[in-house]
């Protein structure tokens, strides 16, 4: 079974756990991604967000022929509690599947393709979309390291992940490339 991660956030400058065994491809599906969860770390972390505008994901092959094997490294390495039933996308590859992952997972000749599905996450409550104005606001407020480790997630990102709240937050804050 061939099995590909897609990313848009730290996974790809910090896979730890995950067995990737390719390099990070820049040519990914284009999904609805947006800075928009406040992560564990203070930082605001990119989601699948039904709010934004899509922007081309990274994808990577993992070293791993088990569907399960590979969602629990993807768990293990994002700690999404084993008590939480979200958190890991998966898609696996008919021959009836449509939509976008399916047209592009076979055109990589691809059987699975896993990814992080944690919601969007603001002021403390799942699933709440925040505004420009709120991340922003929340972004200027942090202080120290929480400010230091938040800016860096943000240089970091990919050029592509370059997303309308990444805009406005580059213009406010002159945080990024």
């Amino acid at each position: 079974m061939k099995i590909a991660c897609l990313a848009w956030g730290s996974l790809i400058w910090k896979p730890g756990v995950l067995p990737v065994c390719s390099a990070w491809h820049e040519d990914g599906p284009a999904l609805p991604v947006e800075l928009c969860r406040v992560g564990d770390g203070g930082e605001l972390a990119t989601a699948i967000c039904i709010n934004a505008p899509a922007s081309p994901s990274l994808w990577a092959v993992l070293d791993s022929n088990s569907l399960e094997h590979a969602c629990e490294a993807l768990r293990e390495r994002e700690q999404i509690p084993r008590s939480r039933d979200d958190g890991i996308g998966t898609f696996i590859l008919s021959g009836t599947a449509t939509g976008v992952i399916a047209k592009w997972a076979r055109a990589q000749e691809l059987d699975a393709v896993i990814w992080t599905a944690l919601p969007p996450r603001f002021a403390g409550i799942e699933a709440r979309v925040p505004s420009v104005d709120d991340v922003v606001g929340y972004l200027e407020i942090l202080q120290g390291d929480v400010r230091t480790h938040a800016r860096e997630y943000i240089e970091r990102l990919p050029q592509q992940i370059d997303t309308p709240y990444r805009q406005a937050i580059k213009a406010a804050l002159g945080w990024g490339k």
